[in-house]
């Protein structure tokens, strides 16, 4: 997934009201539009490396967009809106190794009255969680906060082997240069719990990074996913 404008680098001032952040570029004070919802936790600190897009769409209340931010000299992408494309990017290209021979891909596939899941590729229905936690230097970490959606997803993937399908969960490791990732139990226990159910019911479970740069974002390579 390419960028199409030149990514703004910047220093991270803070983050506020959830959706705001304030970025110094060139001795001056840009508000920029925070896209992920998440806590963040460990990104925040005032000072880090930052790069932010600029929009010309007169309708946006704020013209910039936070991208990336630099963690322990590991460049981390923090918009969550740009996940699914990132990895609509890898299915087509074929940088997914469980999902190379796939013929079709539908994103936002509708399973039931109120569930959505990311992709339906064929018979493999493809669930995307964006990871950007690290809290130590060579784990990436999911999730980042209590996750009551992740583990209500968790519970369709289950329900949804009864139907014939295969279920995936990616988690897609915006850190860059990373090679392992685990669940954060400590953080959500439910989640933890529910997911050791999954894999045991069959969901499948991988972890793909991306590499990045100022003019892209894409899937990198497997990496090992720990479990404890």
């Amino acid at each position: 997934m390419k960028f199409t404008s030149s990514l703004i680098k910047g220093k991270l001032i803070k983050r506020y009201k959830r959706f705001f952040t304030d970025i110094e570029v060139n001795n001056k004070t840009l508000t920029a539009h925070c896209p992920n919802t998440g806590s963040m936790m460990g990104l925040l600190d005032k000072g880090n490396d930052v790069w932010i897009t600029k929009h010309n769409d007169p309708k946006r209340k704020l013209k910039f967009t936070l991208e990336m931010i630099k963690v322990k000299k590991r460049i981390i992408g923090v918009n969550t809106h740009r996940a699914n494309r990132i990895v609509e990017h890898g299915l087509n290209n074929k940088l997914i190794a469980e999902f190379k021979s796939i013929k079709n891909i539908k994103a936002e596939f509708k399973y039931s009255d109120d569930t959505r899941f990311d992709f339906l590729c064929d018979k493999k229905i493809l669930e995307v969680k964006n990871v950007t936690l690290l809290r130590d230097n060579n784990i990436a970490q999911f999730p980042d906060a209590v996750t009551s959606r992740g583990s209500k997803h968790l519970k369709m993937l289950i329900n949804s082997i009864k139907k014939g399908y295969k279920p995936y969960v990616l988690f897609l490791t915006q850190i860059q240069n990373i090679n392992e990732f685990k669940i954060a139990k400590d953080i959500d226990a439910n989640y933890y719990k529910d997911y050791i159910e999954a894999k045991k019911a069959g969901v499948n479970f991988i972890a793909y990074r991306c590499y990045l740069s100022s003019k892209e974002i894409k899937i990198e390579k497997k990496i090992n996913i720990i479990n404890e």
